[in-house]
């Protein structure tokens, strides 16, 4: 078993700029921006500085609220590199999302765009925070938000109240690179360098405190899985704030010398664009990322004979798309990743060497220096093989709880440090492991458990689905109903009745849903997850069973 590396995230980036000082290290094409390994390491010291300069101490909470500019990667490093947590946010964030978390987190220091398409950042910030308006950048007393000191703008311009990034640069000539190794040399492996807050698919999101030691070692094992090495060149088009960008993507990416690609936002023109332009080896992302790259009417125009490898993960994946992946991308290394964010994010994990058959119909296998097993949810003890219960998981990838939260990681880990995941799988005698659904996911239709991932790969296997989600809803008489939402192909025209019969025919009886909905999309978070609860809700109404509902509540 490989032994853990005891580095910090600076220390790791340093080591490649020694490694491959001229080779590409970060790379935005469509924007211009090309730092080799070496550049990029120099820069990372420099924005270091500049925050120093700014007044940010070790241990101080940067939130960073932006798409994938390079900005996100050299903060990634330069906080790491200083000592201060990076504080991670999502994109989709409206007002009332983003003071829960400037609260909940404590940051001082907010870094930012002007938006996305629908959000407006700056009206938010100066909605919660009027006092900016009028505050020298750097000395913000904001009654909303009282531990907020600074704002960074990454656009072009100076709003009131706000540094620019370029600042930042200029002030980084106040701090010596003497004064930050001794910064440096203070840090430990084990420091929180690192917040990730909960999608949010239940409840209000949990900051999950990582460390270097969690997220150097899980992108090195994530890396190694994908037989990564400098050679390669990763696509990184899924969000940085989620641990599928920052970790799987970025740190597997630091911990082997591989190139960092990055598109501001998922796009699957600029994807095909960019794979071709820059001669991706490896690209992650969703199922309904890939669903859409290969159903584009573009596709065939690209070349993508450079791809070998990369990620699908983030929700269930559909065997069909990952055979399409394989045979009509090139991606014939591809594997699948399966963790949390809790867990940094990877538990178990496929491998390049790992047979077809075993890529697209398991999760892999645990990891190195990693536990996993499953567990009867209600007793606790262990389950034989094949037999479906609690997956749990222990080892250094675990998280060091959740922030201000002691009940809430409690609930999470137990006394002998498992991570409880909330998800229902099987392990075979190999050891491989099968998702089969959440625990809270898992529809109880008369006493009969019935799990959604079943019969959704079985619906994947109908020419005119393009895509589904099965959930259950409240029913008077059993309890809980199947409902599936259906996406159709383009052209495709289809009953409920039809597709009622299908499973019916083809699963076991009490499997089949008894409503069936055509829709156009679903509710996502911006990470790609399926937000099922949000569905549920939406059906409650749709289908009229209000009353069923107020029983299953009462």
């Amino acid at each position: 078993m490989a032994e853990l590396l005891e580095m910090t995230i600076g220390e790791m980036m340093e080591l490649q700029a020694r490694l491959h000082p001229d080779q590409d290290g970060l790379v935005s094409p469509l924007i211009g921006v090309r730092y080799s390994y070496k550049e990029l390491n120099e820069m990372c010291d420099r924005v270091a500085r500049g925050f120093m300069a700014m007044g940010i101490k070790k241990g101080d909470h940067i939130a960073m609220w932006s798409s994938n500019y390079p900005e996100w990667v050299i903060t990634q490093f330069a906080s790491a590199k200083m000592g201060a947590v990076l504080v991670t946010v999502n994109t989709n964030y409206k007002r009332f999302e983003l003071e829960y978390l400037m609260r909940q987190s404590d940051s001082t220091t907010l870094i930012t765009m002007h938006g996305t398409k629908d959000s407006d950042y700056l009206q938010y910030i100066y909605e919660l925070c009027p006092e900016l308006k009028t505050s020298e950048p750097g000395k913000l007393e904001c009654e909303a938000l009282p531990r907020l000191k600074n704002v960074i703008y990454l656009d072009e311009g100076h709003p009131d109240g706000m540094f620019n990034w370029s600042d930042i640069l200029e002030m980084a000539e106040q701090v010596s690179q003497e004064e930050l190794e001794a910064v440096k040399a203070t840090l430990d492996i084990h420091d929180v360098i690192n917040m990730q807050y909960t999608s949010g698919t239940t409840g209000f999101p949990k900051g999950v405190m990582l460390t270097h030691y969690n997220l150097v070692n899980n992108g090195k094992a994530i890396g190694d899985c994908m037989n990564f090495t400098h050679e390669d060149r990763l696509l990184i088009h899924v969000p940085l704030f989620h641990c599928f960008g920052c970790v799987l993507g970025v740190m597997a990416s630091i911990t082997h010398g591989t190139t960092m690609i990055l598109n501001d936002h998922f796009n699957p023109i600029h994807a095909l664009k960019v794979i071709e332009a820059e001669r991706c080896t490896a690209v992650h992302g969703v199922p309904t990322m890939f669903i859409s790259i290969l159903e584009n009417p573009e596709f065939s125009k690209y070349d993508l004979s450079s791809l070998r490898t990369g990620i699908m993960a983030g929700s269930p994946c559909p065997i069909e798309f990952m055979k399409r992946a394989v045979n009509d991308m090139g991606m014939k290394e591809i594997v699948i990743t399966y963790g949390q964010t809790e867990s940094s994010p990877a538990i178990t994990m496929t491998t390049t060497t790992d047979p077809l058959e075993i890529r697209v119909a398991t999760v892999g296998k645990v990891i190195p220096n990693v536990e996993a097993k499953i567990i009867d949810p209600e007793t606790g003890e262990d389950a034989p093989f094949d037999v479906q219960g609690e997956i749990v998981a222990r080892g250094y990838n675990i998280m060091k709880g959740y922030y201000n939260m002691p009940e809430a990681t409690r609930q999470a880990v137990d006394e002998d440090g498992w991570l409880h995941t909330g998800d229902i799988g099987t392990m075979d005698e190999n050891g491989y492991f099968k998702i089969t659904g959440r625990l809270k996911d898992m529809i109880i239709r008369g006493g009969e458990n019935i799990y959604p991932r079943e019969i959704e790969e079985y619906f994947y296997t109908h020419p005119a689905v393009k895509d589904v989600q099965v959930i259950g809803v409240p029913d008077t008489k059993y309890g809980e109903e199947v409902l599936a939402c259906i996406i159709l192909k383009p052209g495709e025209t289809r009953t409920e009745q039809e597709m009622i019969d299908f499973v019916r025919n083809g699963l076991s009886k009490f499997k089949a849903p008894r409503y069936v909905r055509f829709v156009d999309s679903f509710p996502m978070t911006a990470s790609g997850k399926i937000q099922k609860f949000k569905m549920r809700e939406w059906a409650i109404g749709e289908l009229k069973l209000e009353d069923a509902a107020n029983i299953e509540t009462a």
